[in-house]
């Protein structure tokens, strides 16, 4: 038998064998490369059919959505398991939510495994499927059913299809083209689609039974309107608050109690110096707190926002305040830690109290509604450079970080269980939770999202 005969031999006993390992490592030439995204073209409808399928199973409630990815998951061929958690008790370290922040109601989580053949590094992909409640009022301005998942000028419209059921879809699909044409890769491919809103923390959830993996993507489209031109590498840090503010009727019976206000404590005069101590904090932490890609993009890196303001009645013209609830919220960089920035508020707080004997003698209440630490993935790290490299090879285009995202889910796998974590998405725009309406993703960013997840899987896993 000649050489070559031998070789073709050996090729074929070795695909006999070692099928998957074989495809896997073909998938770093080029021309397999090419074959993947082809396969992505030749399969879109399937790929937004399926999306479309999530958008119009929304009326009949999360559990109805949740079938249908655990139904694609078992389709592909994954392990498939879901877990039903409370939020309750499933924060990072150094991250809080008041109960009134929370729906304490049991979430459905679906986790996807896929078992690679050996010898990879494994990634996590997760999104939400819980969009923002749906209401009359919420609804009253969408043009289009936002359940039909219409398609009209290269748009697909429905409610939740940015935020982020497109997510999902794009993980799933992205899968399926990767087996199809690729075969099994050799690390472990995790899929997740977990609640988030409402702090009901599904990623935390997985990952607090033990889901684990080298690095992760969330799959969420931008809320800057710039779809894949974005890289959500760093989020910063957001805390809430609400701190209450007591005053003193005058002693008297009579109902009118103005020509009394000179016996009382206002609760308004007292708060005007709490709120002047924040605003003084606010200006100095605009001074000496630094970040270069939030500086870069908005010309500071930390803010504290007055929200709310409420004092006394509406209506009570003549009645001394005796309460004023001030609300309100701070972001600060992935370098400061969020225990150190409370302490700078109550510091704040209590320096305009020593100087007022009234609030010396009745400190303001401060309470803390959430709170969410910051995390960053720097440009040189191998999953910023992996997805990089995806976007641009897709797209053509150079992604850039996008900073400005507070208190974004690639948060999680990092403080819960250092797993590193940037997130992508489709073009997308009107979201609901920003007020928006007839939500849309754009298609062929879908398409092209689907690429390069499936992409940034062969890479990162091969």
């Amino acid at each position: 038998m000649s050489g070559r005969p031998k070789l073709v031999l050996i090729a074929m006993i070795a695909m006999a064998l070692y099928p998957h390992q074989l495809r896997a490592y073909a998938a770093q030439d080029p021309q397999s490369e090419e074959e993947l995204f082809r396969t992505i073209d030749r399969n879109r409808e399937s790929h937004l059919t399926f999306l479309q399928s999530l958008i119009r199973a929304q009326p009949d409630g999360e559990a109805a959505v949740q079938a249908l990815v655990a139904a694609r998951f078992e389709e592909l061929g994954l392990e498939v398991e879901t877990q039903s958690l409370l939020p309750i008790g499933l924060s990072p370290a150094h991250e809080f939510a008041a109960e009134e922040m929370i729906q304490m109601t049991e979430r459905v989580s679906v986790m996807g495994r896929l078992r690679g053949t050996g010898n990879g590094r494994s990634m996590l992909f997760f999104g939400h499927p819980d969009p923002e409640p749906m209401t009359e009022e919420s609804m009253a301005g969408w043009e289009r059913d936002p359940f039909a998942a219409e398609v009209d000028d290269g748009r697909l419209y429905g409610w939740g299809v940015a935020d982020d059921l497109a997510g999902v879809a794009i993980m799933a699909e992205a899968v399926a083209a990767v087996l199809e044409t690729v075969g099994t890769p050799r690390g472990d491919i995790l899929l997740a689609s977990t609640p988030a809103k409402r702090n009901a923390r599904g990623i935390v959830g997985l990952l607090n039974v033990g889901y684990h993996a080298d690095a992760s993507v969330y799959l969420h489209p931008a809320e800057s309107e710039k779809g894949l031109e974005d890289i959500k590498a760093i989020t910063s840090g957001l805390l809430r608050f609400r701190i209450t503010v007591k005053g003193e009727s005058p002693d008297t019976p009579e109902p009118g109690q103005t020509a009394f206000a000179h016996l009382a404590v206002s609760a308004v005069d007292k708060a005007s110096s709490v709120l002047s101590a924040l605003r003084d904090l606010d200006e100095d932490r605009a001074e000496r707190v630094f970040h270069p890609a939030l500086d870069a993009a908005v010309g500071r890196s930390t803010n504290l926002l007055t929200s709310h303001v409420s004092c006394g009645a509406s209506g009570s013209t003549t009645q001394v305040p005796t309460e004023c609830v001030i609300e309100g919220s701070t972001t600060f960089p992935p370098n400061e830690q969020m225990p150190d920035v409370q302490e700078e508020i109550l510091d704040a707080i209590d320096r305009a109290s020593r100087g007022d004997r009234w609030l010396a003698e009745n400190p303001p209440v401060v309470e803390w509604l959430a709170g969410t630490q910051g995390v960053e993935v720097p440009r040189d790290h191998p999953l910023y450079q992996t997805v990089h490299r995806a976007v641009v090879e897709v797209t053509g285009v150079e992604p850039e970080v996008n900073p400005l995202h507070s208190g974004s889910d690639i948060r999680n796998p990092k403080l819960f269980s250092d797993i590193p974590s940037v997130g992508i998405g489709p073009l997308a725009g009107d979201l609901t939770q920003a007020g928006g309406h007839d939500e849309w993703v754009d298609i062929e960013d879908y398409i092209r999202a689907i690429k390069i997840c499936a992409k940034i899987i062969v890479d990162w896993s091969n």
